[in-house]
């Protein structure tokens, strides 16, 4: 019986317009008044998921920024590793020159974004953006910087990607955390390590650990729990990357809550 349920949150836990509903709520409480543990896995900021988790009034660590940052259920940061500034700046030097391209940087506290993007505040209650200066970026306390193009035009990020491996391959993790954004951290980080931190902090192993997820950041962590499962809507590629999960359905059905009510209730 696994001890640990770690969930990424948009395509995943949460509905499409990005909510927790009550029926997840009660499954997740009643999870935890039967001992076990909740853990947001996402890459969100730590800001932004601690709303979500005030909203759904139980204890849980938050894996955020896909594993740059760790807290535990008191809010403290138990690991934090960030982009180093030379791979930053090299970043925004290549990408500010292409106009489709917004950029975007978690930064300690703050999300910073290159140019307004009116359609993020749906995403996001209390938290929001602040502008930065592409041509005097901040270097330090980054915990991760992505891409996003209006047009949601896959394709045109994914040969970003490529171009962002072959010169910082050795230094990032670099991973499609939905097919239309692009994501950047530090060669250390994933959401797979994290959770591994988390297990053993709480004395329990990765074998003990159900995790669910649809995106490419959620690959290490899928592939290094005790059991990982893909949602259906995940991209084709989270798919191929990991043939020998299980797939269940879509956050619009709550198939995560639906799955935990069948298996672990």
């Amino acid at each position: 019986m696994y001890k640990i349920v770690a969930s990424d949150l948009d395509g995943t836990l949460l509905t499409p317009d990005h909510q927790i509903t009550p029926f997840t709520k009660d499954v997740l409480t009643r999870l935890h008044q039967q001992g076990k543990d909740f853990i947001f896995a996402t890459g969100r900021h730590h800001i932004d998921v601690a709303d979500m988790r005030d909203e759904l009034g139980i204890p849980a660590y938050m894996i955020t920024s896909n594993g740059a940052r760790v807290h535990n259920c008191q809010g403290e940061v138990i690991f934090q590793q960030d982009l180093h500034p030379e791979v930053i700046q090299g970043l925004i030097d290549l990408a500010k020159h292409d106009p489709a391209l917004k950029i975007h940087i978690y930064r300690n506290d703050d999300w910073l974004i290159s140019t307004e993007d009116e359609n993020l505040k749906e995403y996001h209650q209390s938290f929001t953006y602040q502008l930065f200066d592409v041509d005097n970026p901040p270097l330090t306390g980054v915990a991760k910087v992505f891409f996003i193009r209006d047009d949601q035009d896959h394709d045109q990020l994914a040969l970003w990607e490529d171009k962002f491996k072959q010169i910082f391959g050795h230094r990032a993790n670099i991973a499609f955390s939905t097919p239309w954004c692009l994501e950047v951290m530090d060669a250390k980080v994933s959401k797979g390590h994290a959770l591994e931190a988390v297990a053993k902090e709480k004395g329990y192993t990765l074998a003990d650990c159900l995790a669910f997820g649809d995106g490419m950041n959620d690959v290490e962590m899928l592939t290094m729990a005790g059991k990982g499962l893909v949602m259906g809507t995940a991209h084709e590629k989270v798919k191929q990357a990991l043939p020998n999960n299980g797939v269940i359905g879509s956050s619009s059905e709550e198939a995560v809550a639906r799955y935990l009510a069948e298996h672990l209730l």
